[in-house]
């Protein structure tokens, strides 16, 4: 339980000390501090319940809390709010509980298993900045949630397996035609074969062919039969898609890694492949699928559905499995490998759409229990300062590579050339702009579109990353230079600062279960600046390796210290490295 939690509990038993019960209790932050640091509401409620004053029964409450020391300035306003505020006694001894055992004040879930299927990589083509925020919400998600208690599994869920790849391995073809994979004859292992094609290469073949197939109607069938010939597993076609999947999936993994995002499994669409049998069997079994014009479908309509449900492709007129139809053989595959209790899709809001049907021919078709939560956790688009997708100068769509280039050229300029040496400012500006790129995109509730503006988010001042990185990377400084003072506790307070500090810590637990069930983490990008920002006003109202009241300045270090590791945890929970300088 949280110390706030706590606190509400022994509040309920004040009240009923004063001769009032109630299930729960409204204690919330004051906009008036100058009045109190909180504010009590019952009091109107428990009047209707009770049939008296309410400024009478807040004067009664009142009176019992005047009694608990760990309160101050209680006064009632109005017809009956109770504005209260904590002692410094109390104060001191939240904020030791929370320096002697952080998580003392995180509250634990209970145990379940969730997978997050986030990424969405589409292998042979680069990745784009509409895989940054699929990147960046879900990996944050991720870590937010085992933190909480939950057992999580990342699914980077690769796009390997559709038409597009059967383009590529088409044009590989008439590129090469004399490789061996489309020689019958050939009897060679073909593992052991070199490709003489990189993932630049790849990258250029993938739009290339696509292009093609949009112009040319006997290319788009060509490339229909090369992809039924890999997902039949025909000899040579299968095994060059299988090489080319291991050379993209390596370059995909070094773009994630750039971002900080681990995948706990590396699964794609041909993973899901064995249960393609399994899943058409049980559709066929309860009678879901229906014959339409050499397809098969699947109807979702529903009896309180306001707009038109379109039937779901489960195989397409000329024998190629759809989309869907993949995701519903990988919901198939991971109940039956790992059994999961809910699986959020970390996918723009755009595929809304494609994942009701999903979750719709899921539950018909009985694919999972009733009680495995499905969720689609949308998200809006980044924009330029157009308001439109972010564009290269070009006007083409702009890969993650180069939006994470273009942050780092603007971060590099930002570095101190006075601390940060030239042997490490390349590795230090990359920390930097990633954490500029994260912060930036973490910040809005994840359904909004939002535009960023690379000089903004990359300045050292105001709500930004960069802003974070260095105001924790000054705590660490000061707590380095204070290692020879032996701080162990807080035993003073002095002024408003440390108590607007130690206000914000107690909300930490309420800010961490918003963001999980809203699966947003605009609220801890507001709090670790809030923070941070009432921490540097500490800073530069105090002297902290020169104060000579002993007591006051071991206080100081260790309220420095309780902040430095509440900011180190929240930063990589959002996937963000705090350098040892800038």
């Amino acid at each position: 339980m949280s110390i706030l939690k706590e606190l509400i509990e022994d509040l309920k038993a004040d009240l009923k000390q004063a001769g009032y019960e109630v299930e729960t209790l409204a204690l919330e932050p004051s906009n008036r501090r100058d009045l109190g640091e909180y504010q009590l509401n019952d009091a109107m409620q428990l009047a209707k319940a009770y049939h008296e004053n309410p400024r009478e029964i807040a004067t009664k409450i009142v009176k019992v809390l005047e009694e608990d020391n760990r309160f101050e300035n209680i006064n009632i306003a109005g017809p009956g709010f109770i504005n209260i505020s904590l002692s410094d006694s109390y104060t001191k001894e939240i904020l030791n509980r929370m320096n002697q055992d952080l998580f003392s004040n995180i509250e634990k879930k209970e145990k379940k298993k969730i997978i997050i299927d986030y990424g969405g990589a589409n292998v042979a083509k680069a990745l784009h900045v509409g895989h940054l925020r699929s990147a960046n919400i879900g990996e944050a998600l991720k870590r937010l949630a085992r933190m909480m208690g939950y057992e999580v599994l990342g699914d980077a869920h690769l796009g390997d397996y559709g038409r597009p790849l059967g383009f590529v391995v088409l044009e590989i073809q008439k590129m090469y035609p004399e490789l061996p994979y489309f020689d019958k004859d050939y009897t060679g292992d073909f593992s052991e074969l070199t490709l003489p094609i990189t993932n630049e290469d790849l990258e250029k073949i993938y739009p290339l062919a696509s292009q093609k197939a949009k112009e040319d109607e006997s290319y788009l069938e060509e490339g229909r039969e090369v992809t039924n010939k890999i997902q039949n597993h025909e000899r040579g076609y299968y095994d060059l898609w299988k090489k080319i999947v291991e050379i993209s999936k390596e370059d995909i993994k070094n773009v994630y890694d750039l971002l900080n995002t681990e995948f706990d499994l590396w699964l794609g669409e041909s993973d899901a492949a064995e249960y393609f049998e399994e899943l058409n069997q049980i559709f066929e079994e309860k009678e879901l699928l229906v014959e339409s014009e050499g397809a098969k479908i699947v109807h979702l309509e529903e009896e309180n559905d306001k707009a038109p449900m379109p039937p779901l492709l489960f195989v397409k007129s000329n024998g190629t499995l759809s989309y869907e139809t993949t995701d519903l053989a990988a919901i198939l595959q991971r109940k039956k490998e790992y059994n999961p209790d809910e699986i959020w899709y970390v996918v723009d809001n755009r595929q809304g759409l494609h994942f009701e049907q999903i979750f719709r021919a899921t539950r018909k078709a009985k694919l999972v229990d009733d009680n495995v939560v499905l969720e689609h956790v949308g998200f809006g688009t980044m924009n330029g300062k157009d308001g439109k997708p972010f564009k290269t100068r070009d006007g083409g769509v702009m890969s993650l590579k180069g939006l994470i280039a273009l942050v780092k050229e603007e971060t590099l300029k930002r570095l101190s050339p006075e601390t940060v040496g030239e042997e490490e400012k390349d590795s230090i500006a990359m920390d930097v702009a990633i954490s500029a790129l994260k912060y930036a995109d973490l910040l809005p509730y994840r359904e909004t579109d939002y535009v960023f503006e690379v000089e903004k988010f990359s300045d050292l001042e105001g709500k930004t990353g960069p802003y974070l990185l260095y105001s924790t990377i000054r705590m660490k400084s000061l707590l380095k230079k204070a290692e020879g003072i032996d701080a162990k506790e807080i035993q003073k307070l002095k002024g408003e600062a440390e108590k607007n500090i130690a206000l914000t810590l107690l909300e930490l637990p309420t800010v961490l279960n918003h963001a999980l069930e809203s699966k947003s983490l605009s609220e801890i990008t507001e709090f670790i600046y809030q923070l941070t920002s009432y921490y540097n006003k500490f800073y530069a109202e105090n002297k902290v390796l020169t104060e000579e009241d002993k007591e006051l300045q071991e206080s100081w270090i260790v309220l420095t210290s309780l902040v430095y590791k509440v900011n180190t945890m929240l930063l990589d929970i959002l996937g963000m490295k705090v350098p040892e300088k800038m």
